[in-house]
């Protein structure tokens, strides 16, 4: 099964999109500094996930999401998680 993942540097305000078949390997090179696109943004944070059957569906997906359409959605829908976020820790 294949994933197509959405990373959140919460300090940095940074999205990250990729794809994988196996999803706790790339978390883990992401966290450690061993992707050179997101050594700078660590830590992490996995906040979406879809699963699809195929390596090219995901990659489809992928590149959908990094689109500049796919870009303005994702946009729009880490800033609503990351307002959830932020009301939930103040109280």
């Amino acid at each position: 099964m294949w994933k197509v993942y959405i990373l959140l540097s919460i300090y940095h305000r940074k999205t990250y999109v990729g794809s994988t078949d196996n999803l706790d390997r790339r978390m883990a090179q992401h966290n450690s500094a061993n992707v050179r696109s997101t050594a700078h943004y660590i830590p992490w944070t996995l906040i979406y996930l879809e699963c699809y059957p195929t390596e090219q569906d995901a990659r489809n997906r992928e590149k959908e999401l990094k689109s500049a359409s796919g870009r303005r959605y994702l946009k729009k829908a880490i800033n609503h998680i990351i307002e959830i976020w932020a009301g939930s820790s103040t109280g």
